[in-house]
């Protein structure tokens, strides 16, 4: 059958359709919620959310994807994608957003990916991972980000984004769908420093691990914001 059939590419006659046609729909309904939203940066102490083009690895919980998307999107930031058909979906949708992309995975074939990478790092361009992409569990940091600064040196920072009101999808990461004109809080959380090049393997999962810490923290009082607001009214 003709919808079967693969291109050059590996992609059947509907997946290209659907290339054509998904990204920039997609890249237009976040717009249109995006203008909507407003925004608001908390950080913990000793912690200095960055400004735009600012150097480093940035790390965040894949279920807040839409709103960070958004948010950075003139951050001048590249982001680490899937070879999948998924992943060649968002490469196209978030290049109309202004985003760079490296194809390949932090965990499966995760080496092409990483050495891309390094590169991006390495000329000042920031990086930005979705921590526990791109298929969980949610809220386990995986160590392709913790390698990455092994090999560059650039430290990783943790941030979380929270809107208000929020479609939430029953997809493994509880995708967040801002709703227009909600409030965002972006929380971060302090830098890590890069582990060393000499670290061993137990030495990098004890950074994972102060990662994932990094990232829960960032969420953690996100949602501490919101409920204090309503405390407050």
């Amino acid at each position: 059958m003709q919808s079967r059939k693969r291109d050059s590419e590996g992609f059947t006659f509907s997946q290209r359709i659907a290339l054509v046609v998904v990204p920039p729909l997609t890249a237009l309904v976040l717009a249109a919620i995006g203008v909507t939203l407003r925004f608001r940066v908390i950080a913990e102490e000793g912690a200095e959310p960055p400004r735009p083009y600012a150097h480093g690895i940035y790390c965040y919980w894949h279920r807040c994807t839409l709103a960070a998307a958004w948010y950075f999107r003139k951050y001048g930031c590249t982001i680490l994608i899937s070879r999948s058909f998924d992943g060649e979906l968002i490469t196209r949708a978030s290049a109309l957003l202004g985003y760079r992309s490296v194809r390949g995975s932090s965990t499966r074939g995760g080496a092409a990916g990483l050495l891309a990478f390094q590169d991006v790092v390495r000329r000042g361009t920031p990086a930005v991972f979705t921590a526990d992409g791109p298929r969980g569990p949610i809220y386990q940091a995986k160590i392709g980000s913790v390698k990455l600064a092994q090999i560059t040196g650039a430290p990783m920072g943790s941030f979380y984004m929270l809107p208000e009101r929020a479609w939430v999808l029953k997809s493994w990461d509880r995708l967040l769908v801002p709703k227009p004109f909600s409030r965002v809080v972006i929380s971060w959380s302090r830098m890590i420093a890069a582990p060393p090049k000499d670290a061993d393997e137990a030495a990098l999962e004890a950074v994972r691990l102060e990662l994932n810490d990094s990232l829960e923290r960032a969420r953690a009082r996100a949602e501490a914001h919101f409920e204090e607001l309503q405390e407050n009214h």
